[in-house]
């Protein structure tokens, strides 16, 4: 038996909750892929989770993924940034991440992809699209996506489009949350029929350690989990 308040055991709770909710939504459980977000804990909890077989992790700051990056070298981690990117931070991404999932506007896509050939690297890019109200969440109008994909498209070859990427609402109320991640699938389907040359629709992430099972039965086919698997983050005193 796995302890359930340890890292092993938390991350096996997961998993299960994650085939529950493919298996409520008539899916195969292999469909959804779980992105551990490490933001705010420190290299013995990567350890830990390297020890259960994880290698991909989310981070929220180009500098977080630098410092880990550079104190786990050697260990074929991939890092992949899911937090708002400022344009001047694109040198950082370009050179760390193995994949970015927080594009969201014609400027940052001209730096990183600047940036890019500089590296002699290419890089998996999703589009963030806003479909919360929200004033505190970043992302794309969806009325804006498909001309942003034709641009990446055609001026930006480095930057490799794999999907779509929203944050929903933060409310009690499942069926305001349910909407933001119907929204995006949505979107994605009506993308999907523009058959945008250069582009693939195929993947969407979509909900948290809150909201996943209502994300995956809405068609997710990645969820970010973080508290749920590393425990209870400790944010510094504010100064």
């Amino acid at each position: 038996m796995i302890a359930e308040d340890t890292m092993a055991g938390r991350l096996a709770r997961i998993q299960q909750r994650i085939r529950e909710a493919c298996e409520r939504a008539g899916r195969r459980p292999d469909s959804v892929t779980l992105l551990p977000v490490s933001k705010t804990f420190g290299e013995d909890a990567l350890r830990e989770a390297m020890a259960l077989g994880l290698t991909r992790f989310g981070e929220n700051k180009t500098q977080e993924i630098r410092q880990k990056a550079v104190a786990l070298a050697g260990h074929g981690l991939k890092w992949v940034l899911i937090g708002h990117l400022q344009t001047n931070k694109a040198k950082d991404a370009a050179r760390d991440a193995a994949e970015v999932q927080s594009l969201d506007r014609v400027e940052l896509a001209e730096a990183l992809h600047r940036r890019l050939q500089n590296e002699g690297r290419t890089l998996d890019v999703l589009v963030q699209v806003k479909t919360s109200p929200e004033p505190s969440k970043y992302g794309m109008a969806p009325e804006d996506v498909a001309p942003f994909l034709r641009r990446i498209a055609a001026d930006f070859p480095t930057l490799r489009v794999r999907g779509l990427m929203t944050l929903a609402v933060n409310s009690p109320d499942p069926a305001q949350v349910r909407a933001c991640f119907r929204a995006l699938r949505e979107l994605r389907d009506r993308l999907a029929q523009e058959r945008i040359a250069g582009v693939s629709l195929d993947r969407l992430s979509m909900g948290m350690s809150g909201d996943f099972e209502l994300a995956i039965e809405e068609g997710s086919t990645e969820v970010r989990i973080g508290s749920a698997i590393f425990g209870a983050r400790s944010y510094p005193d504010p100064q």
